[in-house]
């Protein structure tokens, strides 16, 4: 089963996106959205740039260069490849704006 996207309450009001992966483990959380149909607009938003965006470099080691277009493919290859060792290579952004709505 592929992953799935959920809407939930957030602390504050609101509501907030998570993303889960196809076993349920947490991917990434959104910011928070005022309404439902806000939130469901962010899901629109999240699954166009996870379907075509760059992937850019921005951790310490990181090399210098441009950021270039990976294919799905290759993606999924390297995320394997990473999470061989039984971990589960997780990316939560709850708390800081992913551009997710804006």
């Amino acid at each position: 089963m592929s992953g799935y996207f959920e809407l939930v309450d957030a602390p504050d009001g609101g509501y907030r996106i998570r993303l889960l992966d196809g076993t349920g483990a947490l991917m990434a959380v959104s910011i928070t959205f005022p309404t439902k149909k806000a939130a469901v607009a962010g899901i629109a938003k999240a699954r166009e740039i996870a379907g075509t965006g760059l992937i850019r470099d921005r951790s310490h080691d990181q090399q210098p260069a441009r950021p270039r277009q990976q294919s799905i493919k290759q993606h999924v290859k390297a995320t394997r490849k990473s999470t061989a060792g039984g971990g589960h290579g997780q990316l939560v952004a709850a708390g800081r704006r992913t551009g997710i709505g804006h």
